[in-house]
Order: structure tokens, then sequence, then C-alpha cells
């Protein structure tokens, strides 16, 4: 993926209307699972969290509402965060 096509991502949170990337911040991208494809904005996240797994909240996933997806850094500078599995 270059990064013009990394940059038209859907955004995490986000409000539908704004839910693009913007300059100036830091995103992860969510790979598999029910997230697979978002971006997450990992801008303020301290150093020692980017190495461990977090929960993001969905409706998708096996836990249908107030369930959480999980996800794990794939990489050192965790710019990419695969699916570790749901939880509720």
């Amino acid at each position: 993926m270059d990064e013009e096509e990394f940059m038209r991502g859907r955004v995490y949170g986000a409000d539908h209307e704004d839910a693009g990337p913007r300059l100036g911040r830091t995103y992860a991208q969510l790979l598999g699972g029910p997230l697979d494809g978002l971006l997450l904005d990992v801008t303020d996240r301290p150093a020692e969290e980017a190495r461990g797994v977090v929960a993001l909240l969905t409706e998708l996933g096996a836990f249908g509402s107030g369930g959480r997806a999980l996800y794990g850094p794939v990489d050192a500078d965790g710019r990419r965060l695969a699916w570790q599995g749901d939880a509720p």
C-alpha cells in the first residue's frame, strides 16, 4: 500500500463526515477481524503501549454490541496491528 492509498483510509472512531486521516497525526492500520482496513489514531499513544494489545469497541465482533476486537502489533514501529480475537 502506497502513502496516497493509506491516507484515503477511514479512521476508527471518527465521525462519518470527517472519517479520513488528518495531517500531522500518526495512524496504525488494522489488519483482519471486524475492523479490517480501518486506521487507528496512535498519535498520543505512549511508546510502551505501542507494543501491547488494544481493545476497540465494535458491534461487528463475536460479542455484538459492547464487544471488543483485540489488535496487537505486527511490527516494531506499531504501524500495523493484527486482529487477535474478540472479547466481551
